[in-house]
């Protein structure tokens, strides 16, 4: 019924099985859990064609192992982010040597229909995408999400209080683009001495706001090595 609804929805063809739908193209993309993995490569493994790339999305799957489970090494892995819904997104992706230029354009245009895209050339850096781009709209909507509750809780209608709190986040954002400026200059822009500015980095201060955020980032940096063990 779900494939019949994409079928319907979107005009695109739907198959009953993985291999099926392997034949029908040079880019192969992985877009499941990392727990469905073994089951898939099982299915899919000594079925592809040499032309054909895999361009895989799967938190935490190092390349070698997609190499060795399909027996296939022609592999791309990307970490894009949820923004790429939007267009708005940023994907980090990597390569194998045998990934040809062509490939290698493809790869790079279909993760740039998704927003930004950023190739590395050492593996290393994917988890560490995945800590920080990957996981990081979750730290920005949990931010969001606790500064609308304190002002909701100073006073501030709900909705006056997200239009603030949204608007001062894509506003800060784009100034940071276009600001020539460093991050701790643009703060101290803000921070008059014995200001109210002053005050609310000192509470955020006190209760060691940059640790946290180093802790969950190099939580989430741990958590995307486990999955790929």
């Amino acid at each position: 019924a779900r494939r019949q609804y994409l079928e319907d929805r979107y005009s695109v063809a739907v198959m009953s099985s993985n291999r099926q739908a392997m034949e029908r193209g040079h880019v192969i993309v992985l877009a499941i859990k990392p727990q469905n993995l073994v089951e898939v490569m099982a299915e899919l493994i000594g079925q592809l064609k040499s032309a054909q790339l895999v361009l895989s999305i799967i938190a935490g799957a190092r390349i070698n192992t997609l190499c060795l489970g399909l027996n296939h090494s022609y592999v791309v892995r990307a970490m894009p982010n949820t923004p790429a819904q939007i267009g708005e997104g940023i994907s980090v992706w990597t390569a194998t040597a045998e990934v040809t230029e062509q490939q290698k354009e493809w790869a790079g245009s279909i993760l740039g229909t998704m927003g930004k895209e950023l190739y590395v050339d050492n593996e290393k850096y994917i988890n560490m995408a995945t800590a920080v781009s990957g996981s990081g709209p979750a730290y920005i909507f949990l931010f969001v999400e606790s500064v609308v509750d304190a002002a909701v809780g100073i006073g501030l209608p709900r909705g006056m209080a997200e239009e603030l709190v949204l608007q001062t986040i894509l506003g800060s954002g784009h100034f940071i683009q276009k600001s020539d400026k460093s991050l701790a200059e643009l703060r101290k822009m803000v921070t008059s001495p014995g200001g109210t500015t002053e005050a609310a980095l000192s509470k955020l201060a006190e209760g060691g706001f940059s640790e946290l955020i180093l802790q969950a980032v190099i939580a989430a940096y741990n958590r995307a090595g486990e999955l790929g063990s």
